[in-house]
């Protein structure tokens, strides 16, 4: 186990920094492309699939796919937090892509709807396990002056590979179905995922590195679980803004994952297109998380978080009433925008506030709730939709976003006021 006591590995001195890191944290960045084009090759085809091979009539029971990748992956994102700091980064990425290598191949041979809801639970474990770990590796690797840019480029890389998954199982699906030629793309996505772990090396003797730097005991006891989800949740105000702004958000990317593609299909788009507008959603999250990433180690990260939601729920405002192509895709890129502005900077702020020996639990806490949304809004989307068919859970989910903005500017401190390039800041927990 890769014990945050244990001494220092020879062959190099460590230093903390993107520059020094350089390949590593490349090879992170890659890996989590394909974790998220795991996860992508089911944004255009999944939903479509089961109204059209599978009959399923309801949007509750269709949306159950999604309830159940968001009902295994939250609570998965806390136990790998604290796995990856009593085990280390890697052993768990090496887990995440062992749940996710079957997916693929399950969701090929389905012969029920049954099946594909089950292959979205080891979906759920895939990210997060993995993604988990790409994220905090990459905090690790870069320390406190660079986090905000380590997040942007991560979430980046992820949501660029979601976004080329979206589009690819969408023109695989127009030319060869909805079957066979997307999931076996996925399968081999997922290989290439799982060789790429032989090449990535752990990341704890760098936490050992900046616990120093903080001038910490790196022998002191960790805190407890309960006392972390304690604080993140509700104790202190910062992280528990940034928990039900991560919460709510995944409302509106359930929104777009399945609710989309079932009201386009309803005015007539084909599958094509529908997979254009999934794509041109996710390649809007993330690419401008590069620019708000880093932009957040400049100006602060509450401006940011505050105009995401915002923004996110005038794009859910425009997709309630979009019927023309080009509407679709203005409300699809911005939700896209929105997300982009607070999603890594979300991450940021806790790891701001966290303690880095026990900054792997944090994380894990917050994303927890945050992913945690995907189940809650897998039922809170579909029960809306059902009875308000899906323009008025539009609505309904840009009014919760404006109040999740609204909670946000009242419980949030900053946590990243600028400073000077000398000086290290260390925040209180």
């Amino acid at each position: 186990m890769a014990s945050l006591t244990k001494p220092e590995p020879r062959g190099g001195e460590l230093r903390l920094g993107l520059g020094p890191n350089a390949w590593q944290f490349a090879l992170l960045a890659l890996d989590n492309v394909f974790v998220g084009m795991v996860v992508g090759s089911e944004r255009t085809v999944v939903p479509l699939l089961g109204q059209q091979r599978f009959a399923v009539g309801s949007l509750t029971v269709l949306l159950a796919f999604i309830v159940a990748f968001g009902v295994v992956k939250g609570p998965l994102n806390l136990i790998a937090g604290r796995l990856a700091d009593r085990w280390g980064r890697r052993p768990v990425l090496l887990l995440g892509w062992l749940c996710g290598v079957p997916v693929p191949w399950i969701l090929l041979a389905a012969p029920s709807w049954g099946w594909v809801v089950a292959a979205n639970l080891l979906l759920g474990a895939n990210q997060g396990f993995a993604w988990s770990m790409t994220v905090t590796s990459k905090i690790d690797l870069v320390g406190p002056r660079q986090r905000g840019l380590a997040l942007g480029v991560n979430e980046f890389s992820g949501y660029l590979g979601v976004a080329l998954a979206s589009a690819i199982t969408g023109f695989l699906a127009v030319s060869y179905g909805l079957r066979v030629a997307p999931f076996v793309f996925a399968g081999v996505v997922a290989l290439l995922g799982l060789l790429l772990v032989a090449f990535i090396r752990e990341t704890t003797p760098h936490v050992r590195l900046e616990v120093s730097h903080r001038g910490h005991d790196v022998r002191a006891a960790a805190p407890s679980l309960g006392h972390l989800f304690a604080l993140v949740t509700w104790r202190n105000a910062t992280m528990r803004a940034c928990s039900q702004a991560g919460f709510l958000n995944k409302f509106s990317d359930t929104a777009v994952w399945a609710l989309v593609p079932i009201a386009m299909a309803a005015q007539g788009y084909r599958v094509g297109v529908v997979g254009v507008v999934a794509g041109l959603y996710a390649l809007s999250w993330g690419s401008v998380q590069l620019l708000t990433g880093w932009l957040s180690d400049h100006v602060g990260r509450k401006p940011l978080i505050v105009a995401g939601l915002v923004v996110n729920g005038a794009g859910l405002l425009g997709a309630a009433v979009s019927h023309a192509e080009l509407a679709w895709i203005g409300a699809a890129i911005t939700i896209g925008v929105g997300t982009a502005l607070l999603y890594p900077v979300l991450l940021a702020a806790v790891s701001d506030v966290a303690d880095p020996a026990s900054r792997g639990t944090a994380l894990g806490v917050y994303r927890l709730w945050r992913d945690g949304g995907y189940a809650a809004g897998g039922v809170v989307v579909g029960v809306v939709a059902s009875r308000l068919h899906p323009s008025g859970a539009f609505l309904v989910l840009a009014f919760l976003l404006l109040l999740s903005a609204g909670a946000t500017l009242w419980w949030m401190t900053e946590t990243h006021a600028p400073q000077p390039r000398s000086s290290v800041k260390g925040l209180a927990t």
